[in-house]
């Protein structure tokens, strides 16, 4: 049996090239910095300056600051100062809107990541297999507006967030999804495009809009 020195171990041993471990060192350091911010935010309840980056593994995707205010705007004018709003998978939208909305108006966030539930009682975990289920109570027609964005372009995913959006409204739904569901989507909630083209921080692949089932000016 051959034993080779430590020396030719080492030069057997794949190494990276410099500038690789250097986009590795700055991806380590930069999500330490956000865990970091992370955990003194959550210390000193002060969860409104976190900021939590997508998981694309969840089929995760923010808004643009634009859009997160446009449809900010909108929901707040449609809920009114003392409605109430549920935000089914649009964890973007729901931070906007708690930054800005009145204390007197109600937003909750359902929710399949639970790094939101440092939102505290606005956050409620939600597996859109499971419509009905949630773990805390939710009364049924409760919501003065619910605003929905499935995190998968497929039928079952549109149906299932369908059943939940019926549960919680009082009447009017917003739903942000791929322009190739607009055909189910009108079909199970009722809903018609806007003019209004959502957009991410990312660039992707599927055309998205925004339906909605009531009379709007978002554009």
């Amino acid at each position: 049996m051959q034993i080779m020195s430590e020396c030719e171990s080492d030069e057997d041993v794949p190494q990276l090239p410099a500038d690789t471990l250097a986009v590795l060192h700055e991806f380590y350091t930069d999500q330490a910095a956000r865990d970091r911010q992370l955990q003194e935010a959550i210390q000193g309840q002060d969860v409104g300056k976190v900021d939590l980056e997508e998981d694309w593994n969840l089929s995760q995707f923010w808004y643009s600051d634009d859009t997160a205010d446009a449809l900010t705007r909108e929901v707040l004018d449609v809920a009114g100062p003392s409605g109430s709003v549920a935000c089914l998978s649009c964890p973007t939208l729901y931070k906007r809107l708690r930054e800005v909305k009145p204390d007197t108006c109600r937003v909750v966030l359902l929710e399949y990541d639970r790094r939101f539930n440092i939102y505290g009682e606005d956050f409620v975990f939600y597996d859109f297999n499971s419509p009905l289920k949630f773990d805390q109570p939710l009364e049924g027609k409760s919501f003065d507006i619910v605003v929905a964005d499935p995190p998968y372009l497929s039928d079952d995913c549109l149906t299932k967030t369908a059943i939940t959006v019926k549960l919680l409204t009082k009447g009017k739904i917003m739903l942000c999804t791929g322009e190739k569901m607009e055909d189910l989507a009108s079909r199970l909630l009722g809903v018609e495009p806007c003019t209004f083209i959502p957009q991410h921080t990312r660039n992707l692949g599927n055309e998205f809009r925004c339906y909605v089932n009531y009379k709007t000016g978002l554009s």
